[in-house]
């Protein structure tokens, strides 16, 4: 393996590059080409209500798909702060990365076997598999950041890895569309089958790119010989890390405001696709244009934030964008399927988020990371960030699903949205600024 100093361009870029590796997961899985997929498939078998039948129970497709979803986050956030502690313990992380890395890749890739109603078990067992290898080795990865950048660096490098993401994860998309859209080119003769090789495409992807970060990442860099019981040492070290944290009012609050702007965030990435689909009545190929234009804005969106953050501060930046959030949600909220143009409303509201989308997912990483105290349990500390915005996302898809049930609307399950980024401001206020984040 080799072995690059701390803060050099080669160790920082090679960590970015697993955002290139699997940003494809986020986009193509949980927001464009399967949740379009799955509303297709699963309307062939629903019935006049338009439910579909799974153990013995009728659902909406969508409230089962957001039910789905929520049960991986909840796995997530139960094992990761455990999971976490015994790497930190060990030292380790990479290992736990790679695993949860090797889950996700392969799940993805068996749900090409969903093609109907006897394999909606597919869809959903490995929607659950899939989630929690990507969330998981998210976990450590951010892990990663304050071991391979310096507080200093840290903006940027995190703009980096998402700035990465967002162009690997287009190009693949943009494959994936012309395939979708033109299966004829490629010599597919079943439409059905043009997006199921997309999800055998993101997989291989996500797999195959994950090893030039393997390389060059470090591994127990502190040197940690762990004893026989390293799993109830582990636990041990979660306990101190708990309450160390307790005792970081800082790191509180942003913890609680980043709660509270992921149920936004996480909420509106993952169900924008579904809202253009089925609230607006969009085609697939609007839809697809659009998240494109968000994935290309995000880059600039990045890179201006991490540049702004360096002249007003983190905190600063952060209330600037859950303000433009704000909008995006009473925008999305007016918007009607028999409004003229809605179409091209729609495309200026991905535009806007966006350019938002970006700087909140990196900033918010660079800042966490920088109101850590000094620490060797890097993992650990980033299993809460990372079991916040789990639990953030488990609250924001069950109040969607829930009020798609009460009101047969998406519309206000997005104006609802608009509250959790009132409140993550208003908690963003009482964070004392410093040199860092001002």
């Amino acid at each position: 393996m080799m072995i690059f100093e701390k803060g050099s361009k080669k160790l920082t870029k090679a960590w970015a590059f697993y955002d290139w590796a699997n940003s494809v997961y986020p986009l193509v899985i949980s927001t464009a080409v399967f949740p379009i997929y799955y509303v297709s498939i699963t309307s062939s078998f629903s019935n006049d209500a338009g439910d579909v039948s799974f153990l013995g129970t009728m659902w909406n497709p969508t409230t089962l798909y957001d039910y789905t979803l929520s049960l991986s986050f909840l796995i997530v956030a139960f094992c990761s702060p455990v999971l976490s502690a015994i790497a930190d313990y060990m030292g380790n992380k990479l290992k736990f990365m790679k695993f949860f890395c090797l889950l996700g890749s392969l799940s993805v890739m068996c749900l090409f076997f969903f093609t109907g109603p006897e394999t909606l078990w597919v869809a959903l067992t490995f929607t659950i598999l899939a989630s929690i290898g990507f969330w998981g080795s998210i976990v450590f990865y951010n892990a990663y950041l304050p071991e391979v950048a310096f507080p200093e660096q840290q903006d940027e490098v995190s703009a980096l890895g998402f700035i990465y993401g967002y162009s690997g994860s287009v190009l693949l998309l943009v494959f994936s569309l012309m395939m979708v859209q033109k299966p004829e080119w490629f010599g597919i003769t079943d439409p059905s089958l043009a997006p199921r090789i997309t999800f055998l495409l993101v997989g291989i992807w996500w797999l195959g790119f994950a090893q030039i970060t393997y390389k060059r990442l470090p591994n127990n860099i502190f040197n940690h010989k762990p004893e026989k019981d390293y799993i109830w040492k582990g636990l041990r070290e979660l306990r101190i890390v708990l309450k160390e944290l307790v005792d970081l009012p800082q790191l509180k609050y942003f913890l609680v405001s980043f709660f509270f702007f992921s149920v936004g965030v996480q909420t509106m990435v993952l169900m924008a696709g579904i809202f253009g689909s089925q609230e607006l009545g969009l085609p697939t190929t609007n839809l697809i244009i659009t998240i494109i234009l968000v994935q290309v804005v995000a880059i600039f969106g990045a890179y201006l934030f991490s540049k702004l953050s360096k002249k007003i501060g983190n905190i600063r930046t952060l209330k600037l964008t859950l303000i433009i959030w704000g909008g995006v949600c009473f925008t999305a909220f007016s918007l009607d399927i028999n409004q003229a143009n809605v179409d091209y409303y729609f495309y200026g509201l991905g535009i806007v988020l966006g350019f938002v989308l970006g700087a909140t997912q990196s900033i918010g990483r660079s800042t966490y990371s920088k109101l850590l105290p000094e620490t060797h349990d890097h993992a650990t500390y980033f299993s809460f960030y990372d079991v916040t915005e789990k639990i953030a996302i488990v609250l924001g898809m069950f109040i969607f699903g829930l009020l798609i049930s009460l009101t047969g609307s998406m519309q206000y399950s997005v104006l609802s949205l608009a509250v959790f980024f009132a409140l993550a401001y208003a908690v963003l206020c009482r964070i004392k600024t410093t040199d860092l984040t001002k």
